[in-house]
Formats: structure tokens, sequence, C-alpha cells
């Protein structure tokens, strides 16, 4: 069996005449933590983007666990067992921690009327263990995404994927905006993927954070990745040399 949980093939992706892909070719190995990094307009996104069902690609291969697949939308890609976490709106601030984490994903029960009705009490059962396997300390379930911290919010993006088996967990840059407390704290959730078997995809500007997590580092520019290294084969100078 290969160890490619992910692999691409000549992609490539136009926007409006701009080739913003340009026949990319590239495994993600399980179980491993990938940083993905290039200026802005690199293709990080793009790709991303295609992977997570947002956009098609309009040329290339992909396959997930050795098997061509066709990723259409954000429901395809997390049938797939990939979940993107954005920067920004991984969560909805005025829903509690408990509905945030099963949102699209809702357990259900029968009613006395026989009809379907949430179950609250599933969820903030399962939301309490789901938060505690990712080492995070929040006083309950129920308490409103918009009171967290930035870290704590990452964290309980973090516990949704992990709770919904993942295979492969994209982090949008993480880390912006957060004190150095909470960064440390997320960039333990990234190597605490390898522990579970998830690969990990960290997406950031931060060659110091990406080298303080990842087993290997990914560097895209002009829409075609121009660097391909385990971290201990090559420095943040030889990155930023090709970039």
């Amino acid at each position: 069996m290969s160890d490619a949980i992910i692999s691409v093939r000549d992609l490539h992706k136009w926007y409006s005449g701009v080739h913003a892909l340009k026949g990319v070719s590239l495994d993600f190995k399980r179980g491993e933590a990938l940083g993905l990094v290039g200026d802005n307009g690199a293709g990080k996104s793009t790709l991303i983007n295609i992977l997570s069902g947002v956009h098609r690609a309009d040329q290339g291969e992909i396959k997930v666990e050795g098997r061509a697949v066709s990723i259409a939308t954000p429901r395809d890609a997390m049938d797939l067992g990939i979940e993107t976490i954005y920067q920004y709106n991984s969560m909805v601030p005025t829903m509690s921690i408990a509905r945030n984490l099963f949102i699209g994903r809702e357990p259900t029960r029968l009613s006395i009327l026989g009809v379907g009705i949430l179950d609250q009490k599933k969820m903030a059962e399962e939301s309490i263990r789901a938060i505690a396997n990712v080492d995070l300390h929040l006083r309950s379930p129920d308490a409103l995404v918009g009171e967290l911290s930035g870290g704590q919010r990452q964290g309980v993006a973090i516990a949704r994927a992990m709770h919904f088996k993942s295979k492969v967990m994209i982090l949008d840059e993480p880390t912006n905006h957060l004190s150095v407390k909470e960064t440390n704290k997320v960039i333990g959730f990234v190597r605490g993927l390898k522990e579970q078997g998830v690969t990990g995809v960290f997406i950031s500007h931060n060659m110091h954070h990406v080298f303080d997590c990842c087993d290997r580092i990914v560097a895209m520019a002009r829409g075609e990745v121009v660097l391909d290294k385990r971290v201990a084969d090559t420095s943040i100078d030889e990155v930023h040399s090709v970039l």
C-alpha cells in the first residue's frame, strides 16, 4: 500500500485567464505533518480549495487512498475524510460549542410524536469527550464560541475534525493573531495529529512555526511546487531563497 493518503497529479486551474495552478503534482503522506508555504498568489489557497471541494480543478487527477475521486463540494471532501479549518470562518460565534462541533451533522432522536428532533444530550456528552481528547479545557459545551479565545476556537475546530474521524486535516493560518501561549497550544495540536495517525497540512507564512511542528515542507511559487523536502534536510534560508 502506498504511504500517500492523497495524491494529486498535474493539477491545473485558471481564473479568468490567470493560470493559478500549473501542473501541480504532490503526495500527502499518511500520518505526516506537512507545512505548505508560499507568498500570496503562490497557489496554496487554490490547491487547498480544490482539495476542500470549494473549487474544482480544470485539469488533473486526485486520488484518495489510491482511488481516483471527484471532489465537487465540501461535503464530498468531508465524506472522504478531508476536513479544512479556515482561519476565520470555521466556527459560528453565536452558537454553542456543542452546536459548532456537530454543525451539519447533528444527531437526532424521535420525539414522543415521532418527529425527529436534535439530540441535545448526545451532543453535549460527545462534545465533552471530543474536547477532552484534544486536551482542551472549557467550562461547558453550552458556552458560546464567541466567548472563546482564538486558540480555543482552533482547538474546538480540531476536536470536531478528530471526532468525525478525519484522515486529513488542513489548517489555514491557524496561528495568525494568537498569543505566544495559544500559538504553542495550536502547534501542540498539530504535533498531536501524528499520534492519532492523521495527516496534518499546516499552511502558514511563519516559517519558524512550520519548522517547529512539521515533518516536511512544500513551498509554492507562481502556481508551482518549487521545493519539497523533509524539514530535517532543508533550512529557512533555503525555503526563502526559492520563494
